[in-house]
């Protein structure tokens, strides 16, 4: 199966019903809320889209830390269901990544598109407001 060719874009109004698709919103009325609110004021939220037809298939999203993680941001992901282990020709080369060590799912994608797991980092990340430990990966390669 070839991987889908995406392209990241800011959300317009119009993405509900996709939105609706791969976030499993139960109203389109909550979903186009969702998209005027937070996600088109969102400075660094981002629909990952279909090159083909433009369509949102996924969002991006990036929250810098503050204070001293400063120099660190938390990337999250969702990504439609239909596309789950299709690999996308897209990949964020330049930064490493870490994730929770019980999110075994988020790891193998990383695994999947050439990213190598370091190293444990103790108590580095807050998620859920528990102090969690994460695994930091780097890209290594990329195999299409």
């Amino acid at each position: 199966m070839e991987s889908p060719k995406i392209f990241l874009r800011s959300f317009n109004h119009s993405d509900a019903e996709d939105v609706l698709k791969w976030a499993r919103d139960s109203v389109i009325e909550e979903a186009q809320q969702h998209i005027v609110q937070k996600a088109i004021p969102h400075p660094w939220r981002r629909s990952i889209s279909l090159l083909d037809d433009g369509r949102s298939i996924g969002c991006v999203s990036i929250r810098p830390d503050s204070g001293d993680g400063s120099g660190r941001a938390n990337l999250g992901y969702a990504v439609s269901k239909e596309f789950w282990g299709r690999g996308l020709d897209q990949s964020f080369e330049v930064f490493p990544a870490v994730v929770e060590l019980e999110n075994r799912a988020s790891q193998k994608v990383l695994e999947k598109v050439g990213f190598e797991k370091e190293g444990l980092l103790k108590k580095y990340g807050f998620c859920k407001e528990v102090v969690r430990d994460m695994f930091l990966y780097r890209f290594v390669q990329y195999d299409k």
